[in-house]
């Protein structure tokens, strides 16, 4: 019985998430943003506990794996878009996965974090499943990884398209590879909520940077520790 409240109490909220950050548009109104936070009151208030929220949890998770595979479709209607751009699309993703890299360590560094935090920092712009494969190889915390994963996704839904805003940025295919680059799934959620080329464009660079933190690293990690 609470297994299907708390899957009909989630997919409302994020409904209700939805229609509410259409009418109000703010950072704080997006719908991944707020809705987390209204089911968080709501299970508190409920007097449920997350180990009994845990089997709702892993029925709707079990679901982003067809809802990951749906995004081959938009990917592959826009193949050609993606061939027209695909070295500028390249250029992108190996500055934008170094970036995520060195900012990560730059403030670990600067602000003498442990290797605990810093560890995770670095794969924190890597969808959650991959993430916590890659922090096992580096002997990294996987709770605390996949929490800066959720963190990083949830900051880049939120405050990526504004911040694409200000800097005047409107082209579809570049909004769509710099929010997929950064935010992996939950800010690839927000591009197609822009439209499809931009939720293509993200789709794929979603993967291709997730491939290319796999890669790299676990060989670049024990020289910068």
């Amino acid at each position: 019985m609470i297994t299907v409240y708390s899957i009909f109490l989630t997919i409302t909220v994020y409904i209700f998430s939805r229609k509410f950050g259409q009418r109000y548009s703010s950072p704080l109104t997006s719908p991944v943003f707020l809705s987390t936070l209204i089911v968080i009151v709501l299970l508190v208030g409920s007097h449920i506990t997350y180990y009994e929220y845990t089997p709702a949890k892993k029925i709707m998770t079990y679901l982003l794996g067809p809802a990951t595979v749906a995004l081959a479709v938009p990917i592959y209607k826009n193949r050609t878009l993606l061939a027209q751009y695909l070295s500028a699309a390249c250029a992108g993703l190996l500055i934008g996965t170094i970036t995520t890299i060195l900012s990560a360590l730059i403030i670990a560094k600067c602000f003498f974090l442990s290797n605990m935090l810093l560890l995770p920092l670095t794969i924190k712009s890597v969808t959650v499943p991959v993430a916590t494969e890659v922090g096992k190889i580096i002997k990294g915390n996987v709770s605390l990884i996949a929490a800066f994963v959720i963190i990083t996704g949830m900051i880049g839904a939120m405050f990526g398209p504004r911040l694409l805003n200000l800097f005047k940025i409107d082209h579809p295919f570049a909004r769509g590879l710099s929010i997929g680059t950064i935010a992996h799934g939950i800010g690839t959620a927000e591009a197609v909520r822009e439209g499809e080329i931009q939720g293509a464009v993200a789709g794929a660079a979603m993967g291709i940077a997730a491939l290319l933190i796999s890669f790299v690293i676990p060989y670049i990690i024990p020289f910068l520790l």
